[in-house]
């Protein structure tokens, strides 16, 4: 087991006490995942991390950082105390950034950011060690977290950077300090802490404000606000490149075809033709991965090997996974295609998930109905201000909408989505998504494809868990 921190090193980075010198293999903040030989970090976020740090000892931990003494843990027990955990835990990832070899890149965006760090861990990991966070650790402890958890000897590091509100993006990337940092996309999300998409914008682009010296940027070019964006990256001094469909991009997407669960992007690298193939569906993979490309390209690895490899890529769970779900036993032919985007939902991932769900094939000659369904069952966009029925409504008059059958939907914001729809569209509407997700087993027929879509504050997770639990691949018989 590698030492990722000794008692020394953590406490020559945060200024803290050590009680008895230990050496810790990795940092947790939950108890529930921590793992033997982890530094526990006793957080105060909803409940106080001080209260779980005899049980993370208990567990295994190799110490804890903590601001005092907590109550039950002896004073000679493996501690850091520090003044202010977290400020500590920044202070762990300054070090931690300062002692590393790897070149970082740093991801923001309102849609994609963590398809687009994964997308990176994949075609990276042939060229070299690639450490990047397991999940969207893109905020405030989420970041300096992900830092600390740096090997020192990672040759790529891929860090996620999020916002809810004006002024977090930066401290965040001068943090990370990226050498490259990638902008995927600007659009209406977290409206109600923004004066519209322009500050959206604004605040994206505070991430090249935290660029290493001579470090790059790669910037959807298509964008509105992509003008902002540029004078950002420029005014850091870092060298920038656009990716998008327009001919005024570095990198541009010129052809997508969608079919069999694939999407096949022929693209144009900096004027070089290329092609390459992902393993699922969706036109805004393909273009993440025109960005990927460029920040590959910036990173001085292989573009090429890169580009085969995106067809190893899977979206991560609930940003639009596709799943068997087997609805009886003796006839695995009597199946769904669950699509699970469940995690995050705004206008614009909401418009890319329903084009998907539009270009699936669903099969007929299953079921009750012999007719395979496209069907939409769609939670609540949420944190999108003023306008956010007129956006939720506006769906009503979708593209997408011609191939797909039926839109069932949940929560008070749906509502207006579902008041909007013709009636042959019209599914259900209930008021939570527990109530959708009682009834979800009506809701199907065998050669149906299935999306379910929604913010993840909106719960409808609830009728992804309810479906899969109608799997009955494993039932014996």
């Amino acid at each position: 087991m590698s030492i990722l921190w000794t008692s020394e090193d953590a406490a020559t980075a945060t200024g803290g006490q050590v009680t008895t010198p230990w050496q810790a293999s990795g940092i947790s903040i939950d108890t529930r995942s921590l793992e033997a030989g982890d530094l526990f970090v006793a957080l105060k976020d909803a409940r106080d991390g001080h209260d779980f740090v005899a049980q993370a000892l208990e567990k295994g931990a190799a110490a804890a950082l903590v601001s005092r003494i907590p109550e039950g843990v002896a004073p000679d027990a493996p501690l850091l105390v520090v003044p202010d955990v977290l400020k500590a835990l920044e202070a762990m990832a300054i070090y931690a950034r300062a002692r590393t070899k790897a070149q970082v890149v740093g991801v923001t965006g309102s849609v994609g950011k963590t398809s687009t760090k994964e997308m990176l861990r994949s075609v990276l990991t042939r060229q070299g060690k690639v450490f990047a966070a397991e999940k969207s650790f893109n905020n405030h402890w989420g970041v300096p977290l992900t830092l600390a958890r740096m090997p020192c000897d990672a040759d790529y590091a891929i860090i996620e950077i999020g916002m809810n509100h004006p002024g977090e993006i930066a401290p965040l990337a001068r943090l990370a300090r990226p050498h490259v940092a990638m902008i995927t996309t600007v659009a209406a999300a977290h409206m109600e802490a923004f004066d519209g998409i322009e500050g959206i914008a604004r605040e994206k682009s505070a991430i090249f404000e935290g660029l290493a010296p001579d470090g790059a940027a790669v910037v959807n070019g298509d964008l509105d606000s992509r003008q902002i964006l540029i004078d950002a990256a420029k005014a850091a001094g870092a060298n920038t490149t656009t990716f998008g469909q327009s001919e005024t991009n570095t990198d541009q997407l010129q052809d997508v075809q969608l079919a069999q669960n694939t999407t096949v992007a022929r693209v144009s690298l900096d004027g070089t033709p290329a092609l390459f193939k992902i393993s699922s569906l969706g036109r805004h993979f393909a273009m993440n991965a025109l960005g990927v490309l460029g920040v590959v390209r910036a990173l001085g690895a292989d573009v090429g090997l890169a580009a085969n490899d995106m067809a190893l890529w899977q979206p991560p769970a609930g940003r639009g996974t596709r799943e068997v779900i087997q609805l009886d036993a003796y006839d695995p032919d009597q199946s769904i295609t669950l699509i699970d985007d469940a995690y995050n939902a705004n206008p614009t991932s909401l418009d890319a998930a329903l084009n998907v769900l539009a270009a699936s094939a669903p099969t007929d000659g299953l079921g009750q109905l012999h007719t395979g369904r496209r069907i939409a069952i769609l939670g609540d966009m949420l944190e999108l201000g003023a306008d956010e029925a007129e956006l939720h409504a506006g769906f009503a008059n979708h593209a997408a909408l011609d191939r797909i059958e039926l839109i069932h939907c949940c929560g008070p914001r749906m509502r207006a989505l579902w008041d909007a729809l013709p009636e042959h569209k019209k599914g259900e509407w209930a008021e939570n998504a527990q109530d959708i997700a009682s009834i979800a087993h009506s809701l199907l027929d065998a050669g149906d494809v299935i999306l379910v879509k929604g913010s993840l504050g909106s719960r409808v997770s609830e009728v992804v868990t309810a479906i899969r639990k109608l799997d009955q691949t494993d039932v014996k018989i």
